[in-house]
């Protein structure tokens, strides 16, 4: 069992932004921006490519309103949408705010976010999130 499934299980503690019966959406506890999101399909399949075409697009389907509720509650140009897939086997995408490309870097060190801090980010996406 992954990670995500255990988050998905409630076997790990989440910051849960949304959720379906197919997919689950929760902040990254080690986010590159203030709102970085993780969209994932409860089914565990290690390429977001091997899922289903109609599953993977129903995965941009829900996390849309995800991504603009990002757009409403951070100051963005945007919010960007990165498949990387290496640090868990479990396919996923990041949503994260952005401002320019060098915002998805992930290269860049991904400090572990305070709880307190997720929880007011946690909130603010909810409170955007109709």
């Amino acid at each position: 069992m992954t990670l995500f499934s255990k988050i998905i299980n409630g076997e790990i503690p989440s910051y849960k932004i949304a959720e379906s019966d197919k997919f689950y959406a929760f902040l990254d506890v080690f986010p590159l921006r203030e709102g970085h999101t993780l969209v994932v399909p409860k089914t565990e399949v290690d390429n977001l490519f091997d899922l289903g075409d109609e599953y993977l697009s129903e995965l941009l389907v829900f996390a849309k309103p995800v991504a603009k509720a990002i757009e409403k509650a951070f100051r963005c140009n945007r919010c960007g949408i990165s498949v990387i897939g290496l640090e868990v086997p479990h396919a996923h995408v990041h949503l994260i705010p952005i401002n320019s490309s060098n915002d998805l870097n992930f290269t860049q060190p991904k400090p572990k976010a305070s709880d307190d801090d997720l929880k007011k980010v946690q909130e603010k996406i909810l409170s955007q999130l109709k």
